[in-house]
């Protein structure tokens, strides 16, 4: 029989959690997940955690997007209703390009951002009707949480009062 344990230490003060995430670190006990209600400087590199890779998810979105916007003025001013316009030839899209780049940056902005914002909410389990992630409601108003799936629960315990946190939950795993 497993006994594993889940540990919540909730803090106050988010200069209170990155203390507490040193200290644990110090003495080598893996944290599991930390909440807060806000993003935290310095707390990524103090976890550990790696880069995340949604600038090269934006990256490929963007081309996406320029892609998109060249095909449709090609497909638009060339193949479908060419036109004479100014006097500019309508057989040749590279020569009229330039006329272009203002629809074509639109559509790549317009793709990346809302392309890595829906990559972003369906990554993180965060799309409409998704249950919440959080065991603490509090960690969205202005407390913060770190989580521990420990089989030690009373040096976890005890390394949480000694860092400043304001209350302890223990739940079976």
């Amino acid at each position: 029989m497993s006994t594993t344990k889940i540990v919540y230490g909730l803090y106050a003060d988010d200069d209170d959690l990155m203390n507490g995430v040193k200290a644990f670190n110090d003495k080598g006990i893996k944290i599991n997940e930390v909440y807060t209600p806000f993003p935290v400087h310095g707390l990524d590199k103090a976890l550990g955690l790696k880069k995340t890779r949604i600038s090269d998810a934006a990256f490929i979105y963007a081309l996406y997007g320029v892609t998109i916007g060249a095909t449709v003025t090609w497909y638009v001013m060339n193949h479908d209703w060419p036109q004479n316009i100014g006097g500019k030839p309508a057989f040749d899209w590279a020569h009229n390009m330039p006329a272009f780049v203002v629809p074509m940056f639109e559509l790549m902005v317009f793709c990346a951002a809302h392309m890595m914002s829906l990559t972003f909410l369906v990554r993180n389990k965060m799309y409409p009707g998704a249950p919440a992630q959080n065991p603490d409601p509090r960690t969205t108003d202005d407390k913060f949480m770190m989580e521990f799936v420990t089989e030690d629960v009373e040096s976890v315990k005890q390394l949480l009062i000694e860092t400043g946190v304001e209350e302890i939950t223990v739940k079976d795993a």
